[in-house]
C-alpha cells in the first residue's frame, strides 16, 4: 500500500500548509498530497473561518516542491466551466512537471451554492452536468480541435494547448460511492476512484462498491485492474492499532493508496511520525 496526505486549505495559515508539503516532499513513504475544493471551511461549525482556494494553493504547493505529486480532492464541476478547468489542469501539468491528479466530482455543497449564487440543481441535474463535463474535459485534452453539444456544455472548433505532459492527459480521479450515477461515471473516466471512507460500516460499503464497480466496468469491457482505488484515513480517530489493521482491512479489499487526513492544528510532526507507524504495511 501506498500512502498520501490530505490537508484542507482551511482554518490554517498558508506558511503551516507550506512547511507541510516541503516536509513531506523530503519523506519518499508519501507518494501525494491533496488539497480540496471548496470556498468557506467545512465541517467546523463556522463557515466564516479562513479558507483559501484550493487549486490557487495546491499550484503553489506544487511549485515549491520536487517530487510529491497533487491533486485537489476533488473539484466540484458545479464550481467552473468544464473548459476553464481542462485548461488549468494541463497548464498546472506542465509547471508542476508532470506531477497533478486530476481530482473531479459532482459537488454537493448546497449551503456554499447558496452563498455564492451558483445553482448546484438537483441530484440528477449535478450528475448529467457533471458527466458531460467529463467528456468535455476528455475532449479538451486529448483532441487537437473539439465539438462538443450538450445541455449544459458547448464546445465549437475549441482548442487547448499546449497538451498535458503526461500523455494522454493527467490520471483522472473520481470521488464519490454512488452506486447509480457515480460508479459508472468511474468506470468510463477514471483512473482512480476514491472511496470517502466516512460510513458507520466504510469496509462493508467499499467491498459492496466494488462489486458495482466492477459490474459497470464488466458492461464497457474494461477490467477494473484498471482503476486505481484510494480511501481517505482517518488515523486522528484510532488508536495506533486500530489504524494499522484499518489499512490492512482496505488492502485486503483492494485499496491501494491509503489517504491520511491530517489533524488540526496542523503539525509537521505527523508528516514525521506516520511513516514509521505504518512502515509494515507500505510497499
Amino acid at each position: 500500500m501506498k500512502f498520501a496526505f490530505a490537508t484542507a486549505p482551511q482554518v490554517c495559515t498558508w506558511q503551516e500548509m507550506l512547511n507541510i508539503w516541503t516536509a513531506a516532499d523530503a519523506i519518499p513513504f508519501w507518494e501525494s498530497g491533496w488539497t480540496f475544493d471548496h470556498f468557506e471551511p467545512i465541517f467546523t461549525g463556522d463557515r466564516s473561518g479562513p479558507c483559501m482556494e484550493g487549486w490557487i494553493t495546491l499550484t503553489a504547493l506544487l511549485q515549491a516542491t520536487q517530487r510529491l505529486r497533487g491533486g485537489v480532492m476533488v473539484t466540484g464541476m458545479v464550481y467552473r466551466h468544464p473548459a476553464v478547468l481542462a485548461n488549468m489542469a494541463a497548464t498546472l501539468d506542465h509547471t508542476s512537471g508532470g506531477r497533478l491528479e486530476f481530482g473531479v466530482g459532482a459537488a454537493w455543497n448546497e449551503d456554499e451554492c447558496n452563498a455564492y449564487g451558483i445553482e448546484l440543481g438537483t441530484m440528477t441535474e449535478r450528475f448529467d452536468r457533471f458527466a458531460e463535463g467529463l467528456e468535455v474535459i476528455k475532449l479538451l485534452l486529448t483532441q487537437k480541435q473539439s465539438n462538443f453539444t450538450g445541455k449544459y456544455f458547448t464546445l465549437t472548433n475549441a482548442y487547448c494547448e499546449p497538451k498535458p505532459i503526461q500523455q494522454p492527459m493527467p490520471p483522472v480521479l473520481i470521488g464519490g460511492g454512488g452506486m447509480k450515477r457515480t460508479l459508472p461515471l468511474v468506470a468510463r473516466y477514471a483512473d482512480h476512484w476514491n472511496f470517502p471512507g466516512n460510513s458507520e460500516d466504510p469496509l462493508g460499503d467499499l467491498k459492496k462498491s466494488v462489486t458495482r464497480l466492477k459490474e459497470c466496468c464488466d458492461e464497457i469491457g474494461r477490467d477494473i485492474s484498471a482503476i486505481r482505488i484510494s480511501t481517505q484515513l482517518w488515523v486522528d480517530r484510532m488508536s495506533e492499532s486500530e489504524a494499522i489493521e484499518r489499512a490492512l482491512a482496505y488492502e485486503d479489499a483492494g485499496v491501494s493508496l491509503a489517504i491520511v487526513s491530517l489533524p488540526r492544528p496542523l503539525n509537521v510532526k505527523h508528516i514525521n511520525e506516520y511513516p514509521e507507524l505504518f512502515a509494515s504495511v507500505w510497499k
